[in-house]
């Protein structure tokens, strides 16, 4: 299965929120509750931060992203991630590959870290930053709500720019 990772283009929004919203629906990986529509992830497209897509066959199957991490200027250069792969597609190290290109793109950005809360349940994604090299910082308890049940997230981290 040849593999492209690539970053997003205006015309991939309609894989990425069919994708998102399959995270959604799964509810293992996002407090969102409501679908997203093409027009809702276009808003992404146009930011300042990437969109890392992997292309398999021709079909855009994963994505990872960056998004501030907080509006004050002291945490300027700390970003989240988020990550998300195609039902079909999972288990075939897309996650990784975008991962790491996200990772680059923000080393050569001079971002200086690199965070996510992640559902403890969320195996996979825990897995996949242990195998990135991320830090696993502590547990929010609790953290929000999900179809009225409260979850914890844990916090990981990666430090990036070590000469910052």
């Amino acid at each position: 299965m040849p593999v492209v990772i690539r970053p997003a283009v205006p015309a991939d929004a309609a894989a990425l929120a069919d994708i998102y919203n399959q995270g959604i629906e799964d509810r293992v990986a996002t407090f969102e509750t409501t679908a997203r529509t093409a027009r809702d992830i276009d808003v992404w497209l146009s930011g300042p931060f990437p969109v890392i897509v992997a292309e398999v066959d021709g079909a855009v199957s994963a994505f990872a992203r960056l998004l501030p991490y907080r509006d004050r200027q002291c945490y300027a250069a700390i970003r989240e991630f988020s990550v998300y792969v195609a039902r079909s597609a999972r288990g075939n190290g897309l996650a990784t590959g975008v991962m790491q290109r996200l990772i680059k793109h923000a080393r050569a950005a001079h971002i200086t870290k690199v965070i996510a809360r992640i559902f403890i349940e969320n195996t996979a994604s825990l897995a996949l930053c242990d195998k990135l090299g991320f830090r696993r910082v502590g547990v929010y308890e609790r953290h929000g709500q999900l179809d009225g049940r409260w979850r914890d997230c844990a916090i990981v981290e990666l430090l990036l720019n070590d000469d910052a």
